[in-house]
């Protein structure tokens, strides 16, 4: 039995003696089944090809990414707080030398994801990690593929997992979230935003889609909600969900302005 990996999401799949027919997270509209049909791995065969890279962002923020890039090329954040570390997002793939050095840290306190598309392999992060909790928000519970007791549904608006807090903003899925840091960046603190909001590639903007590869827009009042949901907090950067794609100072100011450029765009 086999806990098969979409090689296009990056999903990880109860265990199975053969491959899913579908993969429905790649299935929904939000996402793709490539022109050459479905693929699979496992993490002993992803393990073999693959690694996982450790990058420091700033003061108590390290990126970790799957090298050479792999399913939806995502990078998760190993966050140092007061109450210990967060996992924010995931990977398909869980190296020894990772489980190494986060035992080294001494562990993490909880896995924090912002929707669906990163699941990945949570469980096996969990699982590795002593069963440290998973908090994803419990409308999107139907696109769990491989459950396990550590998972911890959430509801309402926010949740605090330590001196961290998860806001529901809602758009890309219905429990999009995003992870506010206060005591990051010297005190101004950090939001961590997944692609609930993307960072744009000049780290000035962000912006909002429903589907990022088949291009499909929100409308005004999602993309209003998601800029009213995280109005209350301040912070300073915003770390995205892809390498490099970091705003480093401003960043209340740059989700208000964008969420007005977004507005004029779409109202013609």
């Amino acid at each position: 039995m086999t806990c098969f990996i979409c090689m296009t999401c990056g999903t990880q799949f109860s265990e199975s003696p053969e491959p899913p027919p579908a993969c429905p997270i790649c299935k929904d509209d939000r996402q793709f089944v490539p022109q050459a049909g479905q693929e699979w791995t496992d993490i002993a065969a992803l393990s073999q090809t693959h690694s996982v890279i450790w990058n420091e962002e700033a003061q108590g923020v390290h990126s970790l990414q799957i090298s050479p890039y792999f399913g939806i090329g995502q990078r998760a954040f190993l966050i140092e707080g007061p109450d210990g570390y967060i996992l924010w997002d995931c990977l398909s793939l869980i190296d020894e030398a990772s489980k190494a050095r986060i035992a080294a840290l001494g562990g993490l306190s909880a896995i924090a994801i912002s929707h669906p598309h990163f699941y990945s392999s949570m469980t096996e992060w969990s699982a590795a990690c002593d069963g440290v909790p998973i908090h994803i928000y419990a409308d999107d519970g139907e696109w769990v593929r491989r459950s396990t007791f550590a998972l911890r549904p959430w509801t309402g608006e926010a949740l605090q997992v330590g001196k961290a807090t998860m806001i529901r903003c809602g758009g890309h899925f219905a429990g999009s979230s995003v992870l506010h840091c206060p005591w990051l960046e010297d005190g101004r603190g950090a939001l961590f935003v997944g692609d609930t909001m993307q960072v744009t590639m000049d780290r000035k903007w962000v912006s909002f889609m429903r589907s990022y590869p088949n291009l499909i827009p929100l409308n005004a009042r999602a993309v209003k909600g998601i800029s009213q949901a995280v109005r209350p907090y301040r912070f300073e950067a915003i770390y995205g969900a892809f390498p490099g794609r970091t705003i480093q100072s401003d960043g209340n100011n740059a989700v208000e302005r964008s969420m007005e450029r977004y507005l004029t765009a779409i109202d013609g």
